[in-house]
C-alpha cells in the first residue's frame, strides 16, 4: 500500500474514534432513566398490588426496615394528653423486580415522586390523632430505586399523637410518650417491620422544648395479635422530664409568699378588725384563684397530684389564719366581758364592805354586841371570811414550763405588765403569740415532709 493511502486510512480511523467519543460524551442519562423506568415499570411488567418476595427470592415475608429523623417536637399538652412532632419517615425494602443496569456504575439510583407506581407497605401510626403531609413548595416525598432492586421511601410528615400521662408526681414527673407504627392489612407471614441497624432514630441537635427536656429515647417491638392474625409493630418511647424551674417560679414561690403574708395578721393589733379581715380575705381569695388557675391547665383525673397536695395545704394555712382571727376576736370579747364582770363584782363587794364599816362605826359606842351564830349567804362579813379561808387553804401550784414561757409575753390588755397569774392574762393575745410560732413551724415541717416524700418517689420512678 502506498504511503499516501496509509495516511488517509489512519486519518479516517482517528475521525471515527473522535466521533464515537463525542457521541458518548453527549449521552443523556435522564433519557436513559426514562427508558429504564418504562422498562421496569411498564404495563404488564410490574404489578404494584403484589408484594415483593422474601429474602433471597423465597416465599417468606417481605422485610421492611424503618428509621426516623425527629425534626422538632412542637407541643406537649397535659390537658389533652397528646404531643405534636414533625419527622422524616423512611422505609427501605428489597424488590427484585426493580433491578436494572446501572450503565457501568453511572446511574446510582432512579428517583420517583409517585408512590403508587411501586408496591408500598401498608404502615400506619396506631396512636395518631391528626396528621398531614407537607406540600410546600413541592410534595416533600421521594422514592429511590437502586440498581440491585432496593427501594427507599422518604417523606416529611407532622403528627399529633396520643400520650397517656400519669400525673401523680406533677410537676415533679417524667412522661413517656410513644410513637407506634404497625401494619394494617399484611400479617407477619407476609410483612415484617424491623428497625434499621445502627442508628434507627435520629433527633435534631439542640432540640428545645419550653417545659420539657428530652432525656432519651428507646426503640422496641410491639407486635399485636388479633382474631385476624399477628401484625408487625414498631415503637419508639420518648422520655420527657418536666422542667421544674418554671413551676418553682410560677407556683411554689407565690404560694409560699401568700402563706407568709397571711401570717402578718398575727402581728397586728387585735383591735384592728378591718385590717386583719381584709388581709385574711384577700390572701384567701388570691390563693383560691391561684389554685383554680393551676387546675384549669390540667385534665380532671381521679387521683391526687403532688401539686394538689401543695395548693391544698397552702390554702388550709391561709384559711387557718383567717379562722385564727375569728377565734382571737371571740376570745377578746370574752376577755372583755369577763373583766367587766370582775369589775362589777369588785364594785359590789366594795359597796358591801363600805356598808358594813358604816354599820360598825354607828355601833362603836355600844358596850356589847352579839355576833350572830349563823351568817346569811349575802352577808358581806361572811364573804370576806370565806375568801380569806380559801386563800389560806389553797396549796401553791408549781408553774408549768409552757405557762412560765407564756408569762414572759405582755398578754394582758388591761395592764401594761406581763401576766402574773392565770386570771390576769388575755386569752386573745396569747392565741396570737402562740400562732406566731406554731404556724411557721408547722409549715416548715410540711415542707420537709413534702419535698422528702415526692423527691424520693421521683427517684424510685427513675
Amino acid at each position: 500500500m502506498a504511503p499516501g493511502h496509509v495516511f488517509w486510512a489512519i486519518f479516517y480511523f482517528a475521525c471515527l474514534c473522535s466521533a464515537s467519543l463525542a457521541n458518548n460524551a453527549k449521552v443523556n442519562f435522564r433519557e436513559k432513566e426514562k427508558k429504564i423506568l418504562d422498562q421496569i415499570l411498564g404495563a404488564g411488567k410490574y404489578d404494584a398490588r403484589i408484594r415483593p418476595s422474601g429474602i433471597n427470592g423465597t416465599d417468606g415475608p417481605a422485610i421492611v426496615r424503618i428509621n426516623l429523623f425527629v425534626r422538632s417536637i412542637m407541643t406537649i399538652s397535659d390537658i389533652k394528653m397528646e404531643y405534636s412532632v414533625q419527622l422524616t419517615f423512611r422505609e427501605q425494602w428489597l424488590d427484585e423486580r426493580l433491578k436494572f443496569d446501572d450503565i457501568g456504575g453511572r446511574l446510582k439510583y432512579l428517583t420517583l415522586t409517585e408512590a403508587n407506581r411501586v408496591w408500598m407497605p401498608d404502615l400506619f401510626f396506631s396512636n395518631e390523632k391528626e396528621g398531614h403531609f407537607h406540600n410546600i413548595i413541592m410534595p416533600n416525598v421521594y422514592i429511590r430505586i437502586f440498581p440491585y432492586g432496593s427501594v427507599l421511601y422518604s417523606i416529611r410528615i407532622s403528627l399529633t399523637l396520643a400520650c397517656p400521662m400519669n400525673l401523680k408526681l406533677y410537676p415533679l414527673d417524667r412522661q413517656v410518650c410513644s410513637l407506634r407504627m404497625a401494619s394494617y392489612g399484611w400479617t407477619t407471614a407476609d410483612l415484617v417491620f424491623l428497625w434499621k441497624e445502627g442508628d434507627p432514630v435520629q433527633v435534631v441537635k439542640n432540640l428545645h422544648l419550653p417545659r420539657f427536656t428530652l432525656e432519651k429515647f428507646l426503640t422496641d417491638y410491639c407486635n399485636s395479635k388479633t382474631n385476624t392474625g399477628e401484625y408487625s409493630c414498631l415503637k419508639v418511647d420518648l422520655l420527657f422530664k418536666r422542667e421544674f424551674s418554671y413551676y418553682l417560679i410560677q407556683i411554689y414561690i407565690p404560694c409560699c409568699m401568700l402563706v407568709i403574708v397571711s401570717w402578718v395578721s398575727f402581728w397586728l393589733d387585735q383591735g384592728a378588725v378591718p385590717a386583719r379581715v381584709s388581709l385574711g380575705v384577700t390572701t384567701l381569695l388570691t390563693m383560691a384563684t391561684q389554685t383554680s388557675g393551676i387546675n384549669a391547665s390540667l385534665p380532671p383525673v381521679s387521683y391526687t397530684k403532688a401539686i394538689d397536695v401543695w395548693t391544698g395545704v397552702c390554702l388550709t394555712f391561709v384559711f387557718g389564719a383567717l379562722l385564727e382571727f375569728a377565734l382571737v376576736n371571740y376570745a377578746s370579747r370574752s376577755d372583755m366581758h369577763r373583766e367587766n364582770m370582775k369589775k362589777k363584782r369588785r364594785e359590789m363587794e366594795q359597796a358591801s364592805l363600805d356598808a358594813a364599816s358604816d354599820l360598825l362605826d354607828t355601833d362603836s359606842n355600844a358596850t356589847f354586841a352579839m355576833k350572830p351564830l349563823v351568817r346569811h349567804p349575802g352577808d358581806p362579813m361572811a364573804l370576806e371570811k370565806l375568801r380569806q379561808c380559801e386563800v389560806h387553804m389553797q396549796a401553791p401550784k408549781r408553774p408549768s414550763c409552757c405557762r412560765s414561757w407564756l408569762s414572759k409575753f405582755p398578754t394582758s390588755p388591761f395592764k401594761k405588765v406581763p401576766c402574773l397569774g392565770r386570771g390576769q392574762c388575755s386569752r386573745s393575745k396569747r392565741i396570737d403569740v402562740i400562732s406566731r410560732i406554731t404556724f411557721p413551724l408547722v409549715f416548715a415541717l410540711f415542707n420537709l415532709v413534702y419535698w422528702s416524700t415526692y423527691l424520693f418517689r421521683e427517684e424510685e420512678e427513675d
